[in-house]
């Protein structure tokens, strides 16, 4: 998921999404301890929409504080 995408998302959107991603992290995590993960790349990706999604939503958080 791109930045611009995320920004295009509403609040409620995004902690849909947050969720989603936080879910499919446990899942990953979980297949790749009983050693049945096969795309491993795919953790890497959903930590970094995770971090992608959080920086938005606090930078969104401060622009409406200002």
């Amino acid at each position: 998921m791109k930045a611009t995408d995320v920004r295009a998302l509403s609040d409620d959107q995004l902690t849909d999404e947050l969720l989603k991603l936080k879910k499919e992290q446990f899942n990953l995590r979980f297949q790749a301890a009983t050693g049945q993960l096969e795309k491993t790349a795919r953790v890497r990706q959903v930590r970094r929409d995770i971090a992608r999604i959080k920086t938005i939503q606090a930078e969104k958080k401060s622009a409406a504080k200002a």
